[in-house]
């Protein structure tokens, strides 16, 4: 599959996202009992969407690592936990402005909703340390494959485990059969969701390629100070990125 290119993703993400947010503004009608809050619903169930899905997405390429032994897919993994992770400090920002302008307190912690997603965030929240825990690196990818994994085993269930709860406070806006949502609002959301999903491939495609193009100057750079079999100085944390790495898509 051909991936576009980094500006042609970016020109599409800014088109879709400037799309989407006019269209909340401007033709996405006022919801009858929250009013103008209710906006930053069109900004926060998108970002959690992709978080959520970036989360399983660098399970998949943990199992492609596992299988094949290759560091582009550890590269891959790891970058899109670190985005989606960037993501979910944003659903957490928004949904705690959202929930005191609508309830008057900035958490609820006998919600399932908001806490299930907490839990995944902090859950995500420790694999840095276990990166940066681990000396060697082939270890480490592996180490790191294995919690990826797991971890985004666990994002379906508990998502499926608070759908199947009592909602005490947090609105299900897609519990009933067409969505739950009146059709100007539906459009309205599928098209900021389509954005934040661009943003966050762009993201995602951006980091890959200057972690690659880092790696690129960092050999050129002992090449020509004669160093070319030193061992290179690495990031304990960061992954080896190969040149063909800038792409998560494949």
């Amino acid at each position: 599959m051909k991936v576009p290119s980094l500006r042609a993703l970016s020109i599409a993400t800014i088109l879709c996202l400037g799309a989407g947010f006019t269209l909340v503004f401007f033709y996405a009608p006022l919801d009858a009992d929250q009013g103008f809050v209710q906006k930053i619903f069109y900004l926060h169930v998108p970002l959690a969407i992709c978080s959520l899905a970036g989360f399983m997405i660098a399970g998949v390429h943990a199992i492609r690592h596992l299988r094949s032994g290759d560091p582009v897919h550890d590269a891959r993994s790891y970058v899109s936990i670190h985005l989606s992770v960037i993501f979910g400090v944003g659903v957490l920002l928004t949904g705690s402005i959202w929930a005191h302008a609508s309830w008057g307190r900035w958490w609820v912690w006998d919600e399932p909703t908001l806490v299930s997603f907490l839990i995944v965030f902090l859950l995500y929240a420790t694999y840095y340390p276990l990166r940066y825990a681990i000396e060697d690196r082939d270890r480490q990818a592996r180490y790191a494959s294995v919690f990826a994994i797991t971890a985004g085993a666990f994002v379906p269930l508990n998502f499926l485990a608070v759908r199947m709860a009592q909602s005490l406070v947090h609105p299900r806006v897609f519990a009933t059969t067409s969505g739950g949502l009146p059709g100007s609002m539906l459009f309205t959301f599928l098209v900021c969701l389509a954005g934040m999903a661009l943003l966050w491939t762009c993201l995602v495609c951006f980091e890959l390629a200057a972690k690659s193009a880092s790696a690129k100057l960092s050999r050129l750079r002992r090449a020509l100070e004669g160093e070319t079999y030193a061992a290179p100085n690495r990031s304990r944390i960061a992954p080896s990125v190969p040149s063909r790495a800038a792409s998560p898509l494949t």
